[in-house]
């Protein structure tokens, strides 16, 4: 059976009665997500919001309207901190490109398909505009661009560990919110404590670019690693984040390869995944000197950029899906 996708760009320049109503039909799966299996149970509401004032306090006055936007929900305050996420494990493959056309960054997005929020937005929430990829529960960036021509994109860095920390989507959204450039995201990214393994690829309009390797148990490693899967400084050999990799590696080593041709390899194995829980969601092409980015799929591509950005929505046929 054929597998279909809706996804949606919108304008919202921060969270209000649009954003509840969403937050709302999804309560009760946000909250199965946010306690896990197996888990303890999660911090307080007080604890939650401490953590968050130590650590991203210029979210701090965004958070709190959330949390009086949902009322007395305690669970959906500790929720919307993303203070003790559950461990989540995706895909995804991800390259920058320095070459004619670029800067780039080139992105594919692996992972289940019904949970994925399948939302684009451009948002304003201190005024300085963010061009992202939304995922619930609230603020969440899996990758994105903000107005100065940072770009910031993660993977999952293969590692099971858990600690105390946060979820890497709301601090991709902090970096966007807060920094204007590659070394200010940087040291956003080294302070902040991760609930578990994370990679991050950032990259400004001028070029300069790091990928670091961040999560529990590790000193944070900004490297200057062009390519990024799903491992950090060594992979497993004959490992599906390897083999992805190397495909990066070996394009990008390849003098003939254009920015197009780089592109063309996300949609073709084995960059790009048709596995059920593990499928391509979207691919993207970021080019931060423009300010644009590409949201593309097979036979599909959605551009916008801060100054042409136009609200409306796709839905794609995946197919038929391997087990």
């Amino acid at each position: 059976m054929a597998v279909l996708k809706r996804f949606v760009a919108q304008r919202e320049d921060r969270p209000g009665e649009a954003w509840l109503a969403r937050f709302r039909q999804g309560r009760d799966e946000t909250e199965r997500w946010y306690r896990g299996h197996g888990l303890a149970d999660p911090p307080t509401a007080v604890e939650c919001r401490n953590a968050l004032a130590r650590h991203m306090p210029e979210l701090l006055s965004h958070y709190d309207r959330a949390c009086g936007l949902v009322g007395d929900d305690d669970i959906a305050h500790r929720i919307l901190s993303h203070y003790r996420p559950p461990p989540v494990v995706h895909g995804c493959s991800q390259a920058v490109w320095l070459g004619d056309g670029g800067p780039a960054l080139v992105r594919n997005y692996d992972y289940a398909l019904e949970v994925v929020s399948g939302r684009f937005e451009l948002t304003r929430w201190s005024g300085r505009r963010v061009l992202a990829t939304a995922q619930r529960p609230w603020g969440g960036c899996l990758d994105g661009m903000n107005e100065d021509g940072l770009v910031v994109s993660l993977t999952h860095g293969g590692g099971r560990e858990q600690a105390p920390g946060f979820s890497i989507i709301l601090v991709l959204r902090y970096v966007l919110e807060t920094c204007s450039g590659v070394d200010d995201a940087v040291a956003a990214l080294c302070r902040i404590p991760l609930a578990q393994s994370q990679n991050v690829t950032v990259l400004d309009s001028d070029g300069q670019y790091a990928t670091l390797f961040l999560g529990p148990g590790r000193s944070p490693a900004a490297t200057r690693d062009r390519t990024c899967t799903n491992h950090q400084e060594a992979a497993t050999a004959g490992s599906s984040s390897a083999i992805r990799q190397q495909a990066l590696l070996d394009a990008l080593a390849d003098p003939a390869t254009t920015l197009a041709a780089l592109t063309g390899l996300l949609h073709r194995p084995p960059i790009y995944s048709r596995r059920a829980g593990f499928t391509t969601a979207y691919s993207a092409v970021y080019r931060p000197a423009e300010r644009r980015v590409d949201y593309l799929w097979p036979g599909k591509v959605w551009r916008r950029s801060f100054d042409r950005f136009e609200e409306g929505s796709y839905t794609h046929d995946y197919g038929e899906l391997s087990a």
